[in-house]
């Protein structure tokens, strides 16, 4: 059946559209854009005073599953996606068995196929086992439908090794996303080394750990001419050297994470909340100014939320023991609502590009816009919605997020993916 979207604002920059509209759903595909339509037979849904926008994606997320079933799944963590607003989400390779064949990638492909809320693109690992050591099967990988390659969790140590890999997987044009960090300099560092190191006397976790790896990996993509995405920026400085990478136009891009923008390392008290224990770490407030000044300014290219599901008694353990990572996917829509738009610092447009538009393009997945033709991925949502984190629990599996009480505003509403609804009235279909 046929479905009109009437009255909605639609805000899509890619169109060149900001306004009140009506948009027709007919199978997987949008059929019309315009003012008025009118379609006999049609499920029409009146979206009066919501936003509608080209279908979310999260570039960064853990579904855990094959392998940790007991953090998440892919069938809760899709869900937990759709819940945010996301239409689709680029799974991390960190699972167990490791995404780094091609069987692997089938079988979350057919698990989301199956049970998903959403799209998952799933990013195969660069390495075998992700020891850094093997490159991965990574043109299997590619047929079976990995859309990047990552190591994830860990990030590629030797020089030589990044190296081979980017030579050998270009042929296949995709981005290798980095996850940054020198284990020799990092060693067993819990939060950033400095101030908040010192006052919970806990091992730190430098800056130079990730930027030493940042600035390694735009040297070896200049060498190589690899596609290189900087994953969960979070220091000004590493910041400064993609921005120097984009000015001598090296194919350079980066992500951040709200948890890096809005949360800092003085949010980790005596308590020692391990719902803040992340990788790379929460930074100093100087540091996340800069990535919100970043993601202004272009600098970043996508917001992501690194969502890493964990069991509760993981997280109960002693901060040292407990593993890195919160959740963030069901919260991250209003947490840019709310800081970044609301404040009048950026606009829907520019957080559609963050989003959506940049995410994809990044993936090379098909793109999305609000237009006749276009695949029918959509996200729906009330901007004035006011809530509070956690308040009514989570959808995830997990529990351990980072912004749990904060009162928000914005929150999705609807969803469709391909013209299937996997979000109705803010329920999981």
């Amino acid at each position: 059946m046929a479905l009109l979207l009437k009255n909605a604002h639609v805000v899509d920059p890619a169109a060149n559209l900001d306004g009140v509209l009506d948009v027709l759903i007919d199978g997987d595909r949008i059929s019309a854009v315009g003012e008025g339509l009118v379609f006999d037979g049609a499920e029409v849904i009146d979206l009066t005073g919501k936003y509608l926008v080209p279908g979310l994606v999260d570039m960064h997320v853990h579904l855990r599953e094959p392998g940790f079933e007991h953090k998440g799944d892919i069938e809760s963590e899709t869900a937990a996606a759709a819940a945010g607003g996301f239409t689709g989400v680029c799974s991390m390779p960190n699972t167990n068995p490791v995404a780094d064949n091609g069987t692997v990638i089938t079988y979350i492909k057919a698990r989301a196929a199956e049970a998903g809320h959403c799209r998952v693109y799933p990013a195969g690992a660069m390495s075998k086992g992700l020891k850094g050591e093997i490159i991965s099967e990574m043109g299997d990988m590619v047929a079976r439908g990995a859309v990047a390659f990552t190591d994830d969790g860990r990030g590629i140590q030797g020089a030589g090794m990044m190296r081979r890999c980017m030579d050998y997987g270009k042929m296949f044009d995709k981005v290798f996303m980095s996850h940054c960090q020198d284990e020799d300099l990092v060693g067993e560092g819990q939060v950033n080394e400095g101030v908040a190191s010192t006052r919970l006397g806990l091992l730190g976790w430098p800056a130079e750990g990730e930027e030493l790896q940042i600035s390694r990996d735009i040297m070896l993509a200049e060498l190589t001419g690899a596609k290189l995405h900087i994953q969960h920026i979070s220091t000004a400085r590493g910041l400064d050297m993609v921005r120097a990478a984009k000015a001598k136009g090296l194919p350079v891009t980066c992500e951040a994470a709200p948890h890096h923008m809005f949360l800092t390392e003085d949010a980790i008290t005596g308590a020692y909340e391990t719902c803040f224990k992340v990788n790379p770490p929460l930074r100093t407030s100087e540091d996340a100014q800069a990535i919100i000044e970043g993601v202004l300014d272009g600098s970043v290219d996508a917001i992501v939320t690194d969502h890493a599901p964990h069991a509760d008694w993981e997280k109960a353990r002693e901060f040292e023991l407990a593993p890195f990572g919160m959740i963030g996917i069901e919260a991250s829509l209003a947490l840019i609502n709310t800081n970044l738009v609301k404040t009048g610092k950026m606009g829907y447009g520019k957080l559609v590009e963050l989003m959506s538009i940049n995410p994809r393009k990044i993936l090379g997945v098909e793109p999305v816009s609000i237009e006749a033709g276009s695949l029918a991925d959509i996200t729906v949502f009330d901007a004035d919605i006011e809530w509070t984190v956690g308040e009514d629990g989570y959808v995830s599996h997990a529990k351990n997020c980072g912004f749990a009480g904060t009162k928000v505003s914005g929150r999705a509403t609807d969803v469709f993916v391909g013209g299937k609804q996997t979000l109705k009235n803010g329920a999981i279909c």
